[in-house]
């Protein structure tokens, strides 16, 4: 594994912000068990050999990561990012099937007093189904409490691509794509297209979950789900909806209280339409000024690649798309990060043998953008990018095939 460092750019040495430039290699402890002793049997569970592992930093500047395999969801921090990791700690004592792959991985949150919390989609035996599953630790990752399934609805169909978030306030929210809707309309004969959007939320540390609560019918049926709290702690969730004829773009609701969802609204008119599912869902985030960030991949013919576009607080006005990447290297796959008035945009890029990460910032909250940066790169398979937010800094949390875990620093110092 390797942290790249930041060397410090002139334009913005006056704001105080630091982007990548030049990287610099470090061992990492977490990368000690060997590739190749990935695929023996015998040897003990390493972040090194999960494919797509859930991360996020707790508000003491610690990182914690959730990752699957072997049936197994495991939790393990570091406290020297990403240098060397904790013994990893098991969650699901009963092993079971757990996605963890491309739009469908674990996903890890903590609320403010050091509770952690982990979701996860278990398959199920007919293909395209599953259920949610969710579960806690109260003593800081030390043990974890026998996993529950969110989804109240238990028939064998698709409850799955879940999204996990927690507010200041300690409200837990799980969002996830259902076909329920879809399966009673086909028992009565009737048309369904894709899939549903529901919603569970706890209001007890995640002891119990209200009833779920269907926030729209015709989502797309395999696309991530994204979501993020609002300056008022409130959720806001985007996901690959379905339009008339097929059309896959992107819908935003938001939360107007704690317990209810605002209609969808669609943020996206690139008009792609596609017969099936693009496994590519959209990326968000929300400055403290309650801005909407937003960034996704569409590929129509008139309008296609990666775009980025904001939205004002409330149910302010959407700003103009802006593509983003290089169309002719696959850029694909972006998350967006928005710190005070800066914004930063990551997408994964590939030359035919490499894959590479490559970063963009604006200091203005999206209205301008600097020339892309390269951060990272690898050959073999590499995960989708992710941005991550510590304090004042922020961090690229990217697993590489080859490399594995890799943590590289993106900006500090705002």
């Amino acid at each position: 594994m390797r942290v790249v460092s930041i060397v410090m750019v002139a334009a913005l040495c006056a704001a105080n912000l630091a982007v990548a430039a030049a990287p610099q290699q470090h061992n990492h402890g977490g990368a000690a068990q060997a590739p190749h002793a990935c695929g023996d049997p015998a040897a003990l569970p390493s972040i090194t050999c999960a494919r797509a592992p859930g991360a996020t930093f707790d508000a003491k500047g610690r990182l914690w990561l959730a990752w699957a395999i072997g049936g197994h969801l495991y939790v393990n921090h570091s406290d020297d990012l990403g240098q060397s990791f904790s013994p990893p700690v098991v969650v699901n004592r009963v092993p079971e099937a757990i996605s963890a792959h491309n739009e469908n991985r674990p996903k890890i949150a903590l609320d403010g007093e050091g509770r952690i919390f982990v979701t996860w989609t278990t398959p199920l035996a007919k293909r395209f189904t599953g259920n949610v599953r969710f579960s806690r630790s109260l003593d800081g990752g030390e043990h974890f409490a026998d996993p529950v399934t969110v989804n109240d609805n238990l028939e064998l169909t698709s409850h799955r691509f879940d999204a996990l978030g927690v507010n200041a306030q300690g409200d837990i929210y799980v969002a996830w794509l259902d076909k329920r809707d879809r399966l009673a309309a086909e028992r009565a004969g009737q048309p369904y297209a894709g899939a549903a959007l529901y919603y569970a939320l706890s209001e007890d540390h995640g002891a119990t979950f209200q009833k779920n609560v269907k926030v729209g019918d015709n989502s797309c049926e395999c696309c991530r789900v994204v979501m993020a709290m609002d300056e008022k702690g409130l959720p806001v969730v985007m996901w690959r909806h379905i339009y008339g004829d097929n059309i896959r773009d992107h819908a935003l609701a938001r939360f107007s209280t704690r317990d209810r969802a605002g209609e969808p609204v669609r943020v996206s008119h690139d008009n792609w339409r596609i017969e099936a599912c693009p496994h590519h869902g959209p990326a968000l985030s929300i400055a403290g000024d309650g801005v909407v960030h937003m960034a996704w991949f569409n590929n129509a013919p008139e309008r296609h690649g990666l775009f980025y576009a904001s939205a004002g607080p409330g149910a302010g006005a959407l700003s103009t798309p802006l593509p983003f990447g290089d169309y002719e290297r696959a850029a694909s796959h972006p998350d967006v990060l928005s710190r005070g008035g800066y914004v930063y945009r990551v997408w994964r890029e590939f030359d035919g043998e490499r894959n590479s990460v490559l970063l963009q910032y604006s200091a203005d909250g999206g209205v301008t953008w600097g020339e892309p940066l390269h951060l990272a790169e690898t050959v073999g398979e590499a995960d989708y990018p992710f941005l991550l937010a510590r304090g004042k800094s922020v961090y690229l949390s990217w697993q590489t095939q080859r490399e594995g875990y890799r943590l590289i620093a993106v900006a500090g110092g705002l």
